[in-house]
C-alpha cells in the first residue's frame, strides 16, 4: 500500500520523514520552524519526533 499524499498528518507520528513534503509541512507547522531548522534537528538527533521536539525546545 502506498502513502496517501493527500494526508495532512504523518502516517507514523513518532517519526519525521523528511522525504515526504506533506510530513515536512506538518512538522514545521507543529514545531513552528523552517524546513532547514527541522532538517538540522533531524540531522542532530535522528528522526524521532520526541527527540526532535526536545532538541528544538532546548
Amino acid at each position: 500500500m502506498s502513502d496517501d499524499k493527500t494526508q495532512r498528518s504523518p502516517q507514523d507520528a513518532s517519526r519525521i520523514a523528511m522525504g515526504e513534503d506533506y510530513e515536512v509541512q506538518y512538522w514545521t507547522g507543529k514545531f513552528g520552524v523552517t524546513r532547514d531548522r527541522l532538517q538540522e534537528a533531524v540531522d542532530a538527533v535522528g528522526n524521532s519526533a520526541d527527540a526532535v521536539e526536545r532538541h528544538l525546545q532546548g
